[in-house]
Order: structure tokens, then C-alpha cells, then sequence
């Protein structure tokens, strides 16, 4: 849990290194607004793609765009609400859970134990809708 003595984005960061910390595995992690723009991100920036190459404006965009086309998906089928979207790739894996009007995107590694990644993963995002407000 965050303290409630921070500014929002104090909180925000502070969630997301809690998370990077407590969950072995996880490379990055982002929140990206329906919008596309991105709001916060661990690791943060150090001017090094490399360090968390997540945290663009690009990977933002994408990310949000990905989001809302399945959850029209979902919708056109009558699925429901999007509860998660699940990336695999050669490299690694990327988790997006909604977090409000926002998402909360993870990129783990390959080998990383998904149904910790997961788990802990949905309860940030939670936290990080309460947070926003939304």
C-alpha cells in the first residue's frame, strides 16, 4: 500500500517500484492513459532505451491502441469487459490490465512465473484506479 501523504504521481511511482520490486521477473512497467499518453513508468527514464524501453511516447500510443481494439473486440462478441491482455513474444511477455481510464502495462521475461506477474499485477492495477480516481 502507498502513502497517502504524496502528491498522485509520488503515489504512482512509489506503486509501481513497490510492484517492480516484490514480483522477480518484471523488466518495465508503465501506466498509459486511454489517450495514449503515458503517465508514469519504472524503471524510469535514465535517457537509456535500454533501461526500460517501454517508457516512449510511441510504446504508449501503441499500447493504447492495442487496449481499446480488444475491448471493442470483446464487445463486438459479447465477451464482456476486458479483464486482461496477454502478449507473448521470443523475448518476453507483456500483461495489460485496466486500471480506470487508464492501463497498467508489465513487460516480464520469458521464463518469469506469470501467475505471480498476473496476480500481482491485476491488485496494482486496482490500486493504481484508486489512486487516478477513476
Amino acid at each position: 500500500m502507498v502513502a497517502q501523504g504524496l502528491t498522485r504521481q509520488e503515489r504512482l511511482d512509489s506503486a509501481l517500484q513497490v510492484l517492480y520490486e516484490k514480483v522477480a521477473g518484471i523488466k518495465a512497467i508503465v501506466i498509459v492513459n486511454n489517450d495514449g499518453l503515458l503517465v508514469a513508468a519504472y524503471p524510469p527514464d535514465d535517457e537509456e532505451a535500454d533501461i526500460n524501453p517501454t517508457n516512449s511516447p510511441q510504446v504508449a500510443a501503441m499500447a493504447a491502441t492495442m487496449i481499446g481494439l480488444a475491448q471493442k473486440t470483446l464487445s463486438r462478441l459479447a465477451q464482456g469487459s476486458m479483464e486482461r491482455l496477454l502478449m507473448e513474444g521470443e523475448e518476453g511477455v507483456m500483461v495489460f490490465f485496466p486500471a480506470g481510464r487508464a492501463s497498467l502495462a508489465v513487460l516480464a521475461e520469458k521464463d518469469a512465473r506469470m501467475a505471480y506477474i498476473l496476480y500481482a499485477t491485476r491488485d496494482a492495477a486496482t490500486e493504481i484506479a484508486k489512486i487516478l480516481g477513476y
